[in-house]
């Protein structure tokens, strides 16, 4: 039987990973798996078929014409797979997902990549994270493909009690309106498990549903729903990145209406490292979301490093 030789198509999965005590038999990874520090010296062997450093209206549109191209058959998707670095590296797993077709190389492309790979066995292992739930079967999923499931479910279940002692918690306190803005040019709101947390976390959401998807949303409807904090936490975007984006609304002129800004209650959040990665730091997730939408009532010390409230 070979050794294992993991490669990693998502960062999420790179995480899991390593959490079960497997980072070892890692071989490579997405472009974009940066966690934990180390795995950025591992070769890459994914690319994206767009220019990630321009504007995110830019970045909308060229992903959105790469994903809807690829409903064709035999088109390409948002990402490439680098099938030399793969077939050289003679991977036993390859893991990936089926959960967002922008977010990472599809299921599709890379069955057809495995099946390019010949003299040897490798295996698909796929995740589908859409709320909570999903992230700690995909934990279980992922420790079942290398016989380990014993440490996949003490993971999974020392991750699910950090949340519901910080859910135990905020149950008690008062329920503030919650938007949680995933892009901010154009507006999409979170969805998926980031909206459970912002339940577990004491907050009622106003656009979007916990386990829903992400939803297209305008001026108009932020404006309506008025919410009482106001989270911004773009997608794939660090801190400093989303603070940019956080900045592209202050250009309506409804924006210094809001009660949230008002009241001195939005906050910007590394979207790149926590809520938006299904990954084990889904605990940190909570953590930073009690913080913001309960000062006073949790500090886990994230304040400064993981967010930073907008008006400092």
């Amino acid at each position: 039987m070979r050794d294992l030789r993991i490669v990693s198509l998502l960062p999420s999965a790179t995480e899991i990973v390593c959490a079960l005590g497997l980072r070892d038999a890692l071989v490579a990874r997405s472009h974009e798996c940066d966690f934990p520090a180390g795995v950025e010296n591992l070769p890459f062997c994914t690319r994206p078929r767009f220019e990630i450093g321009c504007g995110s209206r830019e970045i909308d549109d060229a992903v959105r014409s790469l994903a809807a191209q690829a409903q064709a058959a035999d088109a390409l998707g948002v990402y490439q797979i680098d099938l030399d670095q793969l077939r050289g590296l003679e991977p036993t797993h390859i893991i990936t997902q089926t959960q967002c077709e922008v977010c990472a190389v599809s299921l599709r492309e890379v069955e057809a990549a495995v099946e390019a790979l010949v003299g040897f066995e490798t295996r698909i292992v796929s995740l589908a994270p859409n709320a909570l739930a999903d992230i700690w079967d995909d934990i279980q999923r992922t420790g079942a493909a290398f016989s380990i499931e014993p440490a996949a479910a003490d993971l999974a279940a020392s991750l699910r009690s950090r949340i519901d002692a910080i859910a135990g918690r905020a149950a008690k306190l008062p329920v503030p309106s919650v938007a949680v803005i995933e892009w901010a040019d154009p507006f999409m709101s979170a969805g998926h498990w980031t909206m459970e947390q912002v339940v577990l976390a004491g907050g009622r959401p106003v656009i979007g549903e916990p386990k829903g998807p992400s939803l297209r949303f305008e001026w108009d409807d932020l404006a309506g729903a008025d919410p009482d904090a106001i989270i911004v936490s773009p997608c794939g975007f660090p801190l400093e990145r989303a603070w940019q984006d956080a900045e592209l609304l202050t250009a309506d002129p409804r924006w210094s209406a809001l009660r949230a800004v008002r009241s001195g209650r939005v906050a910007v959040i590394d979207g790149n490292q926590f809520i938006n990665r299904p990954s084990p730091r889904v605990a940190e997730s909570q953590e930073i979301l009690a913080e913001i939408l309960h000062p006073g009532e949790f500090d886990f010390g994230h304040r400064g490093r993981d967010w930073r409230p907008f008006d400092d």
